[in-house]
């Protein structure tokens, strides 16, 4: 009976921590939105970390089903486009890179075409760029990289991302009981 009320118990707590976490991200990552926070708060930059973070999110479900034993390419290549593109709103959004690499490196899925296809990724997203920017269809909001108006978008970036790992973690923790 203990064994069967335990198994019940690890089933509610499967479903409801990484609920309890993603209300916790997104409850937190809209308190610096509050009207009495917002006095120099760059709302488009702010709320671009949204868009960025859904892109991310799009990323890690994409990179995380790839199968074992398989080629990594298409899935750096469609990584490197969509951070790429996500640098618009958050420029150094590109340095996530590193850690995708990392993690296939973890899962021996990475290999020299997986690198030469991120750098593809990301030069057709710099050919594109420098083809709107010279037309002035965009502006160009990679000549000020580490402005700290961009660094605004980490906020919900960020708390997006812990929310994910904390919910990840969780979940494998529970999967081994």
């Amino acid at each position: 009976m203990l064994h069967r009320s335990l198994s019940n118990r690890n089933k509610w707590l499967y479903h409801l921590l990484p609920a309890v976490f993603w209300l916790l991200a997104i409850g937190g990552s809209l308190v610096p939105a509050l009207p009495s926070l917002n006095t120099k708060l760059s709302t488009l930059n702010y709320y671009s970390g949204y868009w960025v973070a859904a892109i991310v999110l799009i990323i890690i479900v994409f990179i995380g089903r790839i199968k074992r034993h398989a080629s990594s390419v298409e899935e750096c290549f469609v990584m490197a486009l969509f951070l790429g593109i996500a640098s618009y709103w958050i420029p150094t959004v590109v340095f996530l890179t590193v850690p995708v690499w990392a993690y296939l490196i973890y899962r021996n899925l990475f290999s020299g075409r997986s690198f030469l296809a991120t750098l593809l990724g990301y030069a057709v997203v710099a050919i594109w760029a420098s083809i709107f920017i010279l037309f002035g269809w965009i502006a160009n909001p990679w000549a000020h990289f580490f402005a700290l108006e961009n660094a605004l978008g980490w906020i919900p970036l960020g708390a997006i991302l812990l929310a994910w790992l904390a919910s990840t973690i969780v979940r494998q923790i529970l999967r081994a009981r």
